[in-house]
């Protein structure tokens, strides 16, 4: 690939456009709104100048809605020799294609599993995709030619190829993504109106449930706007389960005993499920989940603190899997939690508390 057109360049268009320049590719750049263009090119992913001549690549980065206008006029006008989309919905755009009557030998339907809570070109960098599955999918007749133009963008950007069915991903997407989105927002909704004084109360479980309810409405609503089927039929089926759960929680109140042991049954079958399915969710490196020992040690809210915490691991043997912070109330301090290898965790303590530091048992 020596040419590329990003139409759109929001935080996925940016980013890409990053990745490619960094490998050497002429990246022009489009979008509707020309400030947001000169932004991405003044961050260094590209030009704004148009392409003279047919690109390599086309990649459309509009919002899901306006992905299949995008896609149409690029390629009414030629402007390239392969054409694909970032958008996180795949079945929708590609049937709009169809009922227009367009050759789509030349397309392929994409989507990069990966993101920020903030949006535009400022939110962009070039590893933004690094490690993460970029899902295709072709079809019976996308050319293979556009197949390997789109296996070497996901090169380009360090991403990791994952071939699907359209329907299937968009079905995927909306359990894993879509759904969750929206459940973390009816949580943080509860928040809006609490009294400070519970609010105050916020720990780490909270903030983790909630971390994504402050991506942009805006851009949330055109991405469930392609995909609402699916997602309708999963919070269908949440709902369910919640008034299941209201039900058993209300038993429990109940002054006989029969309907609290039914309401704590119930309790019990809906944390086993979640037990169940928490444990489906890839590990490390999309592994198999495995089961890791924490060793919790506080610390001050100071510079080099966690830099001193691994270099005294490196000195142990001892290599870190994971790392939380959870952070005080009111202090300048702070809770965290080591994930570890079972049998490395008492070698890790014991070095930790030789070189002066509190372990949280």
């Amino acid at each position: 690939m020596k040419s590329a057109l990003v139409i759109g360049t929001g935080l996925i268009g940016t980013s890409a456009a990053l990745a490619l320049a960094s490998r050497g590719v002429l990246v022009h750049l489009a979008d509707q709104d020309p400030d947001q263009a000169r932004t991405a090119a003044v961050l260094g992913a590209g030009t704004e100048e148009p392409p003279e001549e047919p690109v390599d690549l086309v990649i459309v980065a509009a919002p899901p809605a306006h992905v299949a206008a995008a896609l149409a006029d690029a390629m009414r006008r030629g402007l390239g020799r392969g054409y694909l989309d970032v958008a996180s919905v795949k079945g929708g755009p590609r049937r709009e294609l169809e009922a227009l009557g367009l050759d789509l030998t030349a397309y392929i339907g994409t989507h990069p599993m990966s993101g920020r809570e903030r949006s535009g070109p400022l939110a962009a960098t070039s590893d933004l995709f690094e490690g993460r599955p970029w899902v295709l999918t072709p079809a019976r007749d996308t050319d293979t030619e556009v197949l390997n133009l789109a296996l070497e963008l996901v090169s380009h950007c360090r991403g990791v190829p994952v071939v699907m069915d359209a329907d299937a991903h968009d079905r995927a997407v909306a359990l894993v993504s879509h759904m969750p989105h929206l459940v973390s927002s009816l949580v943080a909704a509860r928040l809006e109106h609490a009294e400070d004084t519970a609010v105050r109360l916020c720990g780490q479980g909270i903030r983790d449930v909630t971390r994504i309810a402050a991506s942009d409405p805006r851009m949330w609503i055109d991405i469930l706007s392609a995909n609402p089927g699916p997602v309708a039929d999963l919070l269908s089926e949440v709902a369910d389960d919640l008034d299941e759960t209201v039900r058993a929680l209300r038993a429990l109140q109940s002054p006989d005993e029969a309907k609290r042991r039914k309401g704590t049954d119930g309790i019990h079958e809906v944390l086993r499920r979640g037990n169940a399915g928490q444990v489906r969710v890839p590990g490390k490196h999309g592994s198999a989940p495995r089961v890791y020992e924490t060793v919790a040690l506080l610390i001050d809210d100071q510079p080099g603190q966690l830099a001193r915490i691994f270099a005294d691991a490196d000195r142990a043997g001892v290599n870190i899997e994971d790392v939380r912070i959870e952070h005080a109330t009111g202090q300048q301090a702070g809770l965290v939690q080591l994930m570890v290898e079972q049998k490395a965790a008492p070698v890790l303590s014991a070095a930790l508390r030789e070189r002066g530091w509190t372990i949280r048992q």
